[in-house]
């Protein structure tokens, strides 16, 4: 349960870490295909990661 807990918590700050590069390549660099692309592969690998987790 812990490892569970400390698992999820990790993953999370990687999202929002990467969440603010994809929106920095969107606003910044005008790259909104790239961004749009790592944002949703950073919320899709965190939702599967998580789920595999799971007891």
């Amino acid at each position: 349960m812990f490892y569970n807990v400390i698992f999820f918590i990790i993953t999370f700050y990687i999202l929002l870490r990467t969440i603010a590069y994809g929106l920095y390549e969107i606003k910044n660099k005008n790259n909104k295909v790239g961004g749009i692309c790592v944002i949703l592969l950073a919320i899709f690998s965190v939702i599967f990661s998580n789920f595999q987790m799971l007891p």
